[in-house]
């Protein structure tokens, strides 16, 4: 058991890994190309054709795999409002394996809808007007998103879960 839990840690640090270098990636190529798109309509009054539509699919990624690795480090945003009301641990614990569950139940939900986005598209075979970038392929971020939040979600849900139960035994 102890071997799948340190693989799997392994492979959740190599996604990290990938996640983060992707964002940085395309924040950057987000950030040079608004600069670019800005300076060659302000100062050189030249069009650059095709520039908003890349845009938007990288801005889509770094927006949907930020959100994963929010959602992973569990830095997303929360309110946990209890902890200032009460200093019970065991509420403390049971409202947020409640918060958890009702995350997994709408990770559930993202995902079937994502995946039902995902194949309308690329069914339909939209693509962009200027570079004819199928849709789905930024319909992807989504889905990609929403099955790493999932997982996430699911793996704080055992976590919390676990906490519970060696709390009890401990009692």
């Amino acid at each position: 058991m102890k071997t799948i839990m340190n693989c799997l840690a392994r492979v959740d640090n190599i996604l990290a890994f990938v996640l983060k270098a992707a964002v940085t990636a395309l924040g950057l190529f987000v950030s040079f190309a608004m600069v670019v798109g800005i300076v060659f309509r302000a100062l050189l009054d030249v069009q650059v054709f095709g520039l908003e539509e890349l845009v938007l699919m990288a801005a889509m990624w770094v927006y949907m795999l930020g959100a994963a690795l929010a959602s992973r480090e569990r830095t997303h945003l929360s309110a946990d409002f209890f902890q200032a009301f009460s200093d019970s641990e065991a509420l403390h614990d049971t409202m947020r394996l409640i918060a958890t569950i009702v995350s997994l139940v709408m990770a559930g939900f993202f995902v079937s809808w994502s995946y039902s986005l995902f194949s309308w598209g690329f069914e339909k075979g939209q693509v962009t007007p200027v570079f004819g970038i199928p849709q789905y392929l930024s319909q992807g971020s989504l889905l990609v998103a929403s099955v790493l939040l999932l997982l996430y979600v699911l793996r704080d849900f055992i976590h919390d879960i676990s906490k519970l139960f060696r709390k009890a035994e401990t009692q």
